[in-house]
């Protein structure tokens, strides 16, 4: 299972949201080794705020426990930051 979190953010807060998303999905990869995690932004912004987009894959798969990490590490700093609701979808590989 892949993880994949979106929400709107002020344009504003780029800086100290790319900061502060860094440092904890760092610390999250250093105590799940394996996990790869990234941030990325739409490049349209409107009224002053743009989507942000969170992504998490491991080898064994993203389970419950490790979301609630992930969900935990990174909700009060973004509520922190004016960021909106934090929206999950969650997707599965296809064999190939």
């Amino acid at each position: 299972m892949e993880l994949y979190v979106y929400y709107r953010a002020p344009v504003s807060a780029y800086d100290a949201l790319v900061g502060a998303v860094s440092d904890a999905q760092r610390g999250l990869e250093a105590r799940h080794p394996g996990l790869q995690a990234r941030l990325l932004r739409r490049p349209d912004v409107q009224e002053g705020q743009a989507t942000w987009m969170e992504i998490y894959r491991h080898p064994q798969g993203v389970d419950a426990a490790l979301e609630a990490q992930i969900d935990a590490a990174l909700r009060p700093a973004l509520q922190d930051l004016g960021a909106g609701e934090r929206h999950v979808e969650r997707f599965m590989p296809c064999a190939s």
